[in-house]
Order: structure tokens, then sequence, then C-alpha cells
């Protein structure tokens, strides 16, 4: 897959840990672990963005979930506030197809856009977007994809055109506050 000089980067984030309340699963908050691993997420990001494939955020969407809210909310603090986020219903148990939409209907001057959501279908949209060429990053995100996880793939086209197969993803990380490797 050739990419051209002007790729945008699509980074797929899975919410932070969350607690089981006695609520409705839309008002889940973050457990305590999910506080501590959202802002290594953040931490994570920012350094990703530093790298030799580095990103700007210019764009975030976000399940209106509480705890993907909050997810952000820390996230955000790592990267010095980035942009507000645009949080958008189809994003909660969404399908790869739903998914793949709202993703399309990002403006055309958007170069780093964010998601944030829920398994399985951000793990879903990730693997499906992910060329054949993505190697190693794939299959880590393939076999599990746990709270927190990070996906960055490299969008050679207009969001508009991206189809299954369109994008190569060139990192996936799990950052962790600690050594825990409880995955759900």
């Amino acid at each position: 897959m050739t990419l051209p000089v002007a790729a945008r980067h699509l980074i797929i984030l899975r919410h932070a840990k969350a607690a089981w309340p006695d609520v409705e699963d839309r008002e889940r908050p973050l457990a305590e672990r999910g506080r501590r691993d959202a802002p290594a997420a953040g931490h994570w990001l920012r350094e990703a963005a530093r790298g030799l494939n580095g990103f700007a955020v210019d764009r975030v969407v976000c399940s209106p979930a509480r705890r993907t809210r909050e997810t952000w909310e820390l996230v955000a603090k790592e990267l010095d506030g980035g942009p507000p986020p645009v949080y958008d219903a189809r994003v909660y148990e969404a399908s790869t197809s739903a998914l793949l939409t709202v993703v399309r209907e990002t403006p055309a001057d958007v170069r780093g856009l964010v998601l944030v959501g829920h398994n399985p279908g951000v793990q879903s949209l990730a693997t499906t977007l992910a060329s054949d060429e993505s190697g190693e990053p794939l299959e880590q995100a393939g076999e599990r994809y746990p709270t927190s996880a990070i996906a960055v793939l490299l969008v050679p086209c207009e969001w508009s055109a991206l189809s299954p197969g369109g994008a190569l993803l060139t990192q996936f990380a799990v950052p962790r506050a600690d050594s825990e490797e409880e995955d759900d």
C-alpha cells in the first residue's frame, strides 16, 4: 500500500476499565483501574504523536456512555486538552458498519481522528480496516483488544472513501498505569 505524504490517522481507543455498579449500562463509570489507565493511554498517545509516524488529533468522536466520556476527559488532559469531543450515539453498541459510517462522515480537512468506543465494535473496525500489510499490530489487535487499547491506522484516502482493508494499522498498544495484565 502506497501512502501519500498527507495521509490521515484514525486512532481507535477502547474505553478504560469500567465499574459494575447497579446502574444502567450507559451510566457505568470508570473503575479505579480505569481512572489510572486512561491517563496512561493519553500519555502514550502524546508520545506516539511525537514519533516518526507522528499525528495530530483534530477531531474526537466519542460514545455518549459515561465510561467513554470519562476516558476521553482523562486522555485529553495528557494531550493538553485536545479538541472538544463530538458525542455520537451511534458509537454506543455500534456494529462495524455503523462505526465505518461515522468515520466516513468525518470532514475532509480532519487529519487525525480519535474514535472512543466499545468492544466488540472497535476491535472489529480496526481489524476490518487494516490491510494485509499491517503485520504484527494487526495480529495483536485481532487476538485481543482490552480496555484502554489503542490502534493507530494510516488512512491514505479521503475519509468518505475508506473501505475494508483500506488502511495500514501501524501501532497497537495497551497502555497501563501499572503492570496489571487483566484485559476487561
